[in-house]
């Protein structure tokens, strides 16, 4: 019998770094504040999440390295809406 392995989603003690698209942001938003509530319920302190509002999906990879390359983020989560970001990819 194979075995079954589950992580429980803790988020106390981290620190998230959110770059979001300002294009579309009426949905953008909508996207953020799901990601907030989805946080605080793992209980991330609101405090622990710093947002980089970029223009559009071509800056989200430069930002989101910056971001990674910092020793201040445990996670860098990047949200846009854009039929371009599917093609983009971030390496570190």
């Amino acid at each position: 019998m194979s075995e079954r392995f589950e992580g429980m989603l803790l988020g106390q003690g981290l620190k998230f770094g959110v770059v979001i698209s300002r294009f579309n942001d009426f949905i953008t938003n909508k996207l953020l504040d799901g990601a907030q509530e989805r946080s605080a319920r793992h209980g991330v302190n609101p405090q622990d999440i710093d947002i980089a509002w970029v223009p559009g999906s071509f800056e989200i990879p430069l930002v989101a390295k910056k971001l990674a390359e910092t020793i201040d983020y445990d996670a860098v989560i990047c949200s846009a809406l854009s039929s371009v970001a599917p093609r983009l990819t971030l390496t570190t």
